[in-house]
């Protein structure tokens, strides 16, 4: 794999255990039901990306410049997710925030989304989450 440079990391806490926020993120990111390995998706009309299953974590590869990850790990209040996403171009690795305009809002946006999928984590488990 390439070289990753972190863009931008999001975490917080789910008052469930590892385990069951496991089924609940995989279920939510991965609907058809893999659990394991590598393998490609089709996440939106004519786009594709890499997915990589290894220990708690699912990442998503996909255009020239993306992956994003996301892990889960123990907490003592039940289980810290964390998502980050990575720059991991091979070539003009210098020119992706020149096409995503200098990412400007970029940080904000992927919170904002990553809070939004904490609560709807939270609310299948019907535990309490907050931010990390």
């Amino acid at each position: 794999m390439t070289a990753k440079r972190l863009l931008t990391e999001a975490s917080g806490v789910l008052e469930a255990p590892l385990a069951r926020v496991w089924e609940a993120l995989a279920d939510q990111l991965l609907p058809d039901g893999r659990r394991a390995g590598r393998f490609t998706v089709e996440d939106a009309p004519g786009h594709t990306s890499t997915v990589e299953i290894a220990g708690h974590t699912i990442a998503f590869q996909g255009g020239w410049w993306y992956r994003g990850e996301w892990s889960l790990e123990a907490h003592p209040d039940g289980t810290r997710l964390v998502h980050r996403v990575y720059n991991v171009a091979r070539r003009a690795r210098w020119s992706v925030p020149l096409a995503n305009r200098m990412f400007v809002g970029f940080d904000a946006s992927t919170r904002a989304g990553f809070l939004d999928g904490l609560t709807r984590l939270g609310e299948r488990l019907g535990c309490v989450t907050r931010p990390d």
